[in-house]
């Protein structure tokens, strides 16, 4: 099992926690089952934004995004150069710190289709 800390946020995870994941599960995965309700509007199929997460330390150890998921990531709310897309970036061997961005882009949440 590899450990992910997840830094405190307000509404989703107020103290932060650390999780333990199987590798090969995605951090978006790791975070519902752990019950930190990450958004995931598409359903996990890579077609919004809404699961985005900034990997504060493991970025690298990270397998890299697909283009389709760096299409998208360009289109996130607080994007910096280790954002992923939480349902694509699966876990590894190396441990993770990862914080999930305070805002969201929920389209179809905020009525635009």
């Amino acid at each position: 099992m590899t450990q992910i800390i997840v830094l405190p946020h307000l509404e989703l995870c107020p103290d932060g926690t650390v999780i333990e994941a199987a590798p090969g599960t995605s951090i978006c995965d790791a975070l519902l089952d752990n019950d930190i309700t990450i958004e995931h509007a598409c359903e996990k199929s890579c077609a919004c934004t809404t699961c985005h997460v900034v990997v504060r330390e493991g970025f690298n150890s990270l397998e890299a995004a697909e283009e389709i998921e760096e299409d998208l990531l360009d289109k996130a709310w607080g994007l910096e150069p280790n954002s992923r897309l939480s349902c694509q970036a699966l876990v590894g061997q190396t441990p993770l710190v990862i914080e999930i961005p305070k805002y969201t882009i929920n389209m179809v949440k905020e009525g635009k289709r």
